[in-house]
């Protein structure tokens, strides 16, 4: 995996010269862990299992490189990983609409199968999607369709690569998808609501296969630790940490950055609540923030687990326009589908309102409709004409109505080692012994 990752650009800038196929690999616009190493491992399956392979395979981080020091768990395992940041190919590096004009791509999508309107015209040189979202739309064919319910996408590509070639899986690649499973799959506890047995046999296995791979709480405890941690980041670099964009009047959510007026913005990940609030010069920081991309507001959402990986939430809703916070808190305070259960925490600021998050399984994407909802937006993103339906819930999601928020599927320990066992040597799942 090193040497692949090392050599990729000078075999991009080859293909190029040389007026080859390249075969770019690229995870969804959040560009977070799952993202990032589930487009690293599957380039890097493909380029050493394809039979005399003519394209380069090239992963793609789906960010400018400049917002890669926000991603601070991805940037702590590929450098535990040995793996450096300057050998990775970001978004901004590489042209992929040039490169559709000239005949040369191939693009495989993971972790995401809809590709954004400013992407639109690369639709038709995608030729694989994995994703473990349900289809919000069909992809026309001849393009290969990979989308199953589980915990992380990292799960799909480890047991692709398990079905391919013996000897493709190197101990990098094990450690990367290993450490992605576990932080994805909230150390595979049950109580968080997102590892499907799929998820628990492919990290089992993966550990069966490199004994040496560090215990799950050890990698799980860093993992968590360095998603979290924003020493060094300013409150403007927190804020854009994987941020959502919802328009006021019905024009939908987008990525951060779209420089749209009148905006309620919500990122994610930030650090407790109280360290938050207290952060020195913040009412100057969420001023200058919101005035320099025309938001009119933000909402923001703090997660933290216990010992047991239970989620618990916090909100935070800021805007210097006394009616518009108001509404945006009687939304949140009064929904119902799902209910958040708030509770009014104090806040140091006239202009800030906190509240501690009763339902601490409505993660951020439960709480968007709500903000949509407030602010007229109809439906999800895509325009004011498409019927006022919330987009389909994510079957990982920590959601009530998600079927894996239950307790997991009855199904016993061995036959699903059993089963993806069989995947491993290449074996139909119902075949015979």
């Amino acid at each position: 995996m090193e040497r692949f990752v090392a050599g990729n650009r000078a075999a991009l800038q080859d293909h190029i010269r040389q007026h080859q196929e390249i075969h770019v690999v690229m995870g969804n616009e959040a560009c977070d862990l799952d993202s990032t190493v589930s487009a690293l491992a599957l380039a890097y399956f493909l380029a050493q299992s394809s039979p005399a392979p003519r394209a380069a395979f090239v992963p793609v981080l789906n960010i400018p490189r400049a917002d890669f020091a926000l991603r601070t768990e991805t940037s702590f395992l590929l450098r535990d990983r040995g793996i450096p940041g300057a050998s990775l190919i970001f978004r901004d590096e590489i042209d992929l609409g040039g490169l559709h004009h000239a005949g040369l791509l191939s693009l495989t999508l993971v972790d995401h199968h809809v590709l954004p309107c400013a992407d639109a015209a690369l639709e038709e040189a995608v030729v694989e999607v994995l994703d473990h979202r349900p289809l919000e739309r069909p992809v026309v064919p001849p393009c290969q369709v990979t989308v199953e319910p589980v915990g992380s996408c990292a799960t799909l590509v480890t047991e692709r690569i398990l079905q391919g070639p013996p000897g493709v899986l190197d101990r990098t690649t094990a450690a990367l998808l290993h450490g992605t499973i576990l932080l994805d799959c909230i150390n595979l506890s049950p109580a968080a609501g997102k590892v499907t047995p799929r998820d628990v046999a492919c990290v089992s296995l993966l550990e069966e296969r490199f004994p040496e791979l560090p215990a799950r709480d050890a990698v799980f405890g860093a993992l968590q630790a360095a998603k979290f941690d924003v020493t060094g980041l300013t409150t403007e670099q927190m804020l854009r940490k994987d941020l959502k964009v919802v328009r006021l009047g019905g024009e939908g959510e987008t990525e951060a950055g779209s420089g749209t007026r009148d905006i309620t913005v919500m990122p994610r990940a930030l650090p407790s609540a109280q360290t938050f609030l207290l952060r020195p010069g913040l009412l100057q920081d969420l001023e200058a923030f919101c005035q320099g991309r025309g938001y009119a507001g933000l909402v923001a959402m703090t997660v933290s687990f216990n010992e047991r990986h239970e989620p618990t939430r916090k909100l935070a809703v800021y805007s210097q326009q006394e009616p518009l916070r108001g509404t945006l808190c009687r939304a949140l305070e009064e929904a119902t589908t799902p209910s958040l259960l708030l509770q009014l925490l104090p806040s140091p600021w006239a202009s800030v309102a906190a509240y501690a998050q009763g339902n601490a399984v409505a993660a951020r994407k439960k709480v968007l409709p709500i903000l949509r909802a407030a602010l007229g937006g109809l439906g999800a993103a895509g325009g004011p004409e498409e019927e006022v339906v919330p987009p389909p819930t994510p079957m990982n999601s920590l959601v009530e109505e998600c079927p894996l928020a239950q307790a997991v599927p009855p199904l016993c320990p061995q036959d699903v080692l059993e089963r993806v066992s069989r995947i491993a040597v290449g074996q139909p799942p119902g075949s015979p012994k």
